[in-house]
């Protein structure tokens, strides 16, 4: 153990040596500087495997660092969030106990008025009248009504109140694409905080090297003491934004537990290379967008809902049935025992009860034919709005393109050869510091121009409820 002691510190100091030759700007000394204890220990020991290679590596990590694997939130990818949505989202489940209750109300629809069944005096004179004979004494009446739909009835009622359930299936759809699209958005924006983090934490490291770098060379009064302070600031400045980005990444957490019927504080990584890939669609017809688009499902619901409400009040002007029966027993000894049976037929082809199903039926006649009219419209305007989006995609495909293998290779030159002049003592730190900020102006650009890109893809998908 002693032994050891006394060869870590070597193989450390060696290590640092090694990496600062291979990076000269990210020495370990300056990451371990800045963190805690802990960190300080595993970053140390970091640095010293740094140059072993292949599965030792990975077994010597197990080994030294078993803590950091137990202690975070298992890799999420998108479409596993994308599953979790469809499955416990309440809203979701709203629409689908929605439609549930219109199965039972068609269910419903086919059923009977329960019967009536009455008792009662038939020709009973008042009290204090004189009575004749015994038969004018009246009787004691019992009575018994049932209603009769009409089947054809029923069934047209029937057939509309489920095509209501229908319509809240597909309702049901349109809800799950837009949340899908909200949660490849919150998905996508944290990649991109990952990857602003990322180049924030560079930032830092070189921020750093470059105020230690000043307060070496004010000691030997070779530059001013405000560098030190502006580096300083920078250095401030950049641990800010970085702040913000892990703000952004802990909203977005918060989001995606939601949209998943989640706690908000539960764990959750995602897969950060997953970065969406745009696919144009092989056919923008008409007769295809109808197909892929569930708004437009849930319009033709709509339609052929109308069409069955049409038909059940269509229906009205069928006849329905009624029957009656009565029993009377007299009070009289001298009358027999009696009934009445009648059967009753409504008459609703009569002018003055058949215009109120007629009229009705020709509204839902227009409305049914607006409808149409629209789903027509939706489906023009989808068709441009697509092509739109695709040229806009191409076009931002190849700017990020060029930014990245153009514009910040340049930048990045510009930057390695004053920086090169800065380390021989020939180059001032606003020099350095107009290189650098034109250099990660132009990185952040690129992850904005991406963050755009993703957006419009995600918006790309929606509209073709991928």
């Amino acid at each position: 153990m002693e032994k050891l002691k006394s060869t870590t510190p070597n193989i450390i100091n060696k290590t640092q040596m090694d990496i600062t030759k291979a990076h000269p700007l990210i020495p370990c000394d300056l990451i371990i500087s800045s963190s805690s204890w802990r960190t300080k220990v595993q970053s140390r020991l970091l640095c010293a495997l740094a140059p072993l290679r292949g599965l030792s590596t990975y077994i010597i990590y197990l080994l030294l660092f078993p803590f950091q694997l137990y202690g975070q939130a298992p890799v999420t990818s998108l479409d596993s969030i994308l599953s979790e949505i469809e499955q416990h989202h309440a809203t979701l489940k709203a629409y689908e106990l929605k439609a549930k209750s219109y199965a039972y109300s068609a269910e419903s629809a086919s059923s009977w008025m329960a019967p009536m069944v009455g008792g009662g005096t038939f020709m009973t004179p008042y009290p204090g009248q004189s009575v004749m004979d015994g038969r004018d004494k009246g009787s004691i009446m019992f009575q018994l009504e049932q209603s009769i739909p009409n089947p054809a009835k029923q069934k047209a009622k029937q057939r509309y109140i489920h095509s209501q359930g229908d319509i809240e299936l597909a309702e049901r759809l349109v809800i799950l694409n837009d949340l899908k699209a909200q949660a490849k958005t919150i998905y996508y924006n944290w990649i991109i905080a990952e990857q602003r983090i990322n180049l924030l934490q560079e930032n830092d490291i070189l921020m750093r090297k470059m105020k230690q770098v000043e307060e070496v060379r004010y000691t030997y009064s070779k530059t001013l003491l405000a560098n030190v302070f502006k580096a300083e600031a920078r250095i401030a400045e950049n641990q800010n934004m970085l702040d913000m980005q892990k703000a952004e990444i802990a909203k977005s957490r918060a989001w995606l537990n939601a949209l998943m019927n989640r706690p908000g504080n539960s764990p959750l990584n995602i897969d950060s290379s997953q970065v969406p890939r745009f696919v144009p669609a092989t056919s923008l017809d008409t007769l295809a967008l109808a197909d892929k688009r569930k708004d437009i499902s849930r319009m033709n619901a709509e339609i052929e809902s109308m069409k069955m409400g049409i038909d059940a009040m269509k229906s009205e002007s069928k006849p329905e049935f009624k029957i009656r029966f009565d029993h009377m027993s007299p009070l009289g000894s001298m009358m027999p025992q009696a009934y009445s049976a009648m059967a009753m037929v409504s008459i609703p082809i009569a002018p003055w009860s058949s215009k109120m199903y007629k009229s009705e039926a020709k509204a839902m006649e227009m409305n049914s034919l607006a409808m149409q009219e629209q789903r027509k419209a939706m489906l023009v305007e989808s068709q441009g709005m697509l092509y739109g989006m695709q040229a806009e995609i191409r076009n931002m495909e190849k700017r990020i393109l060029n930014m990245k293998e153009k514009i910040i290779p340049a930048l990045q030159r510009a930057f390695d050869a004053n920086f090169q002049a800065y380390s021989e003592n020939r180059q001032e730190l606003p020099a350095i510091l107009s290189d650098w900020e034109a250099l990660n102006m132009m990185k952040d650009n690129v992850l904005d121009e991406k963050q755009k890109l993703y957006q419009m893809i995600v918006s790309y998908e929606k509209e073709l409820y991928r």
